[in-house]
C-alpha cells in the first residue's frame, strides 16, 4: 500500500509541473502577470531570473516559478568627436575610419544572445586596447523585450607626421621624419616608419601589423619589419674603449616576418629574423677587440649574424592601452638561434615579463582623473642558454630598468631578473606623481658573457634605485620625468615619453 502511494503522489507532481527539471527547461516568458504578484530576483552574471508567486484568495495558493533572460536585441557604433558629440556642427552623423563590422568582429556578446555584463565589460576593455582609438564608451537601453548595446567610439588622429633633429655626440647634426598609421583601412593595421640622416650615414626602422582579426578566423595576421641602426654600446660603454682611443659603436642590420594568431585571451606570434650585428669605430670601421684586448664579437670577426626563429604568447586583460588604471598583462617568449653565417650562433633566449595594476584610494577617493591612483609593479626574467654574442648581453641600468643608474651601468650578463614598484598619484586633472623603486641583478651571470664585459668594466651585477617622478599629459601624449638615486650614490634625471610600464 505504501508503495502504490508514493508512486500516486510521483506521477501527480510530473503532471502538476512542480518537476524542477522541467522548470529549468521552461522557455522564457516576458508576459505581464495579473491579480495580486509578488515579485522577488536576483541578477547572477547578467542572466535576470525571476521568482513569481501567484496568490488566489478562492483556491489554495499555488507556487510557479518563471525564467525570464535578458536577451541583446541590437549592437549600435557610433563615432564621436572630440566633444563627445555625435554629430556635427551641421548635424550630420559623423563618419570614422574604422569599418563597424571590424568592430563587431571583435565583440564576443552578439544579437541574439543572452546578456552578460562581465563579456560585455571585457568587450569593452577590449576596444579600449586598440591603438586606433583614443576613448571608448558604452550604454544600455532596456526594455521588456530585451537590451540594445550603445557604443560611443572616438577615435584617435591618424595618420601622424612628425620631425625632428639635433646633435648627436656619434654622428653628429642629425634630422629625422617619421610617418605612422594605427587604422590603415579601417581594420586597425598599423604602420609605423622613421628615417634619420646625418653627414655619416642613413637609419631607418620600418614596420607594418595587420592584426589578427577574430571575425575572420581563418585569416592570420602577420608583421613586416626592416631596420637599421647605429649607437653607442651600451654593453661595451664608454668604460673600455678601442685601442684607438674610439668608444665602441654597435650597429644593427636586418628585418623580421612573422604571423599571428589569437587564441581566446591569449595571442601569440612566430617569426623568422636575421640581425647582423657590427662593432665599430667613430669613423665606422669594423673592429675585433677593445683595447683591453676582448672580443667584441663571438665569430671573431666584429661581425656577428643572428638568425632566429621566435615564439611569443601574451594575455593582454589591461583596462585600456594607454595609461591603465588596472588589470594585467603577461608576455613569455622563446628565441631559438640558427647555425648560420658569421658566428654560427645556435643559442636560445628566454624572457618573461609580468605587470599588474591595482587601483588604490588612499589619497585621491575614486575621483575622475588623468593620472588614476594606483599600485603597478612589473617583474621581468630572462637567460640564454648556449653561446651568445656579447652585444646581446642582457644590460640593466637606465631609464627603462634601473632608474638612478646610467644604461647598462648595473650589469651585461647572461641571465637577469628585474622587480620594479610604482606608487602612481594624481597631482592636477593632467599632472601625476610617482614614488618608484627598481631592483635588479644578472645572479652572478656577467662572468659567463664572453669577453666578460661586465667583470671588466666593474659593474656591480645588481643595483637598486629609487626615487620620485612626474607625469605630464599633452597632446604629444605622456612626458616623463624620473629623478633617480642608485644605491651606489648616484642620481640622474631624465625625461621621456610614456610611463616606465
Amino acid at each position: 500500500m505504501g508503495i502504490q502511494i508514493a508512486v500516486v503522489l510521483i506521477v501527480a507532481m510530473l503532471v502538476s509541473g512542480e518537476n524542477k527539471k522541467a522548470l529549468a527547461d521552461s522557455q522564457p516568458s516576458t508576459q505581464d502577470k495579473t491579480g495580486d504578484v509578488v515579485t522577488s530576483g536576483y541578477a547572477k552574471y547578467g542572466d535576470y531570473i525571476e521568482s513569481t508567486f501567484v496568490e488566489n484568495s478562492k483556491t489554495e495558493s499555488a507556487q510557479t516559478l518563471e525564467f525570464s533572460q535578458q536577451v541583446v536585441k541590437d549592437i549600435q557604433i557610433r563615432f564621436v568627436n572630440d566633444k563627445g558629440k555625435s554629430v556635427d556642427d551641421q548635424g550630420q552623423p559623423i563618419n570614422g575610419r574604422t569599418q563597424r563590422d571590424f568592430i563587431l568582429g571583435l565583440l564576443r556578446l552578439k544579437p541574439g544572445q543572452v546578456f552578460r555584463e562581465d563579456t560585455l565589460e571585457a568587450d569593452l576593455q577590449r576596444l579600449r586596447r586598440l591603438e586606433s582609438l583614443n576613448k571608448v564608451e558604452v550604454f544600455k537601453q532596456e526594455d521588456a523585450s530585451g537590451v540594445d548595446i550603445i557604443y560611443d567610439i572616438q577615435e584617435r588622429r591618424y595618420p601622424a607626421l612628425n620631425f625632428g633633429g639635433g646633435n648627436s655626440e656619434d654622428i653628429g647634426l642629425y634630422g629625422q621624419v617619421g610617418y605612422k598609421d594605427a587604422n590603415i583601412s579601417g581594420l586597425s593595421d598599423r604602420l609605423d616608419t622613421n628615417i634619420q640622416i646625418s653627414g655619416k650615414d642613413v637609419q631607418f626602422n620600418g614596420e607594418f601589423t595587420s592584426p589578427y582579426r577574430p571575425g575572420e578566423p581563418n585569416r592570420l595576421g602577420y608583421n613586416i619589419r626592416a631596420f637599421r641602426s647605429r649607437d653607442l654600446s651600451s654593453t661595451f660603454n664608454e668604460d673600455v674603449k678601442l685601442s684607438n682611443g674610439d668608444k665602441v659603436r654597435e650597429g644593427r642590420f636586418g628585418g623580421s616576418v612573422g604571423l599571428l594568431r589569437s587564441f581566446d585571451d591569449w595571442d601569440t606570434g612566430i617569426a623568422l629574423n636575421y640581425t647582423r650585428i657590427s662593432l665599430r669605430d667613430k669613423d665606422y670601421n669594423v673592429t675585433q677587440v677593445d683595447s683591453l684586448g676582448s672580443p667584441l664579437s663571438l665569430s671573431g670577426t666584429g661581425i656577428d649574424d643572428l638568425f632566429t626563429v621566435s615564439f611569443s604568447v601574451s594575455r593582454d586583460q589591461r583596462d585600456r592601452r594607454d595609461n591603465p588604471t588596472q588589470g594585467s598583462i603577461l608576455t613569455l617568449s622563446t628565441e631559438q638561434a640558427i647555425p648560420i653565417g658569421l658566428g654560427n650562433i645556435s643559442s636560445n633566449r628566454l624572457r618573461g615579463d609580468y605587470i599588474q595594476y591595482l587601483p588604490v584610494t588612499w589619497i585621491g577617493h575614486g575621483r575622475p582623473t588623468d593620472n588614476p591612483e594606483m599600485i603597478a609593479f612589473n617583474l621581468q626574467i630572462g637567460s640564454f642558454i648556449g653561446d651568445f654574442t656579447p652585444a646581446d648581453a642582457f644590460n640593466i641600468g637606465g631609464l627603462d630598468s634601473v632608474r638612478g643608474y646610467g644604461y647598462g651601468k648595473v650589469a651585461s650578463g647572461r641571465s637577469y631578473g628585474l622587480a620594479s614598484i610604482e606608487y602612481r598619484f594624481p597631482v592636477f586633472q593632467s599632472i601625476g606623481g610617482v614614488i618608484f623603486t627598481d631592483f635588479a641583478s644578472d645572479f652572478g651571470s656577467g662572468k659567463t658573457v664572453l669577453g666578460e664585459p661586465g667583470e671588466l668594466r666593474d659593474k656591480p651585477g645588481s643595483g637598486f634605485g629609487y626615487g620620485l617622478g612626474v607625469r605630464a599629459n599633452s597632446p604629444f601624449g605622456l612626458i616623463r620625468g624620473d629623478f633617480g638615486i642608485s644605491d651606489q650614490g648616484e642620481v640622474r634625471f631624465e625625461v621621456t615619453t610614456g610611463q616606465r610600464f
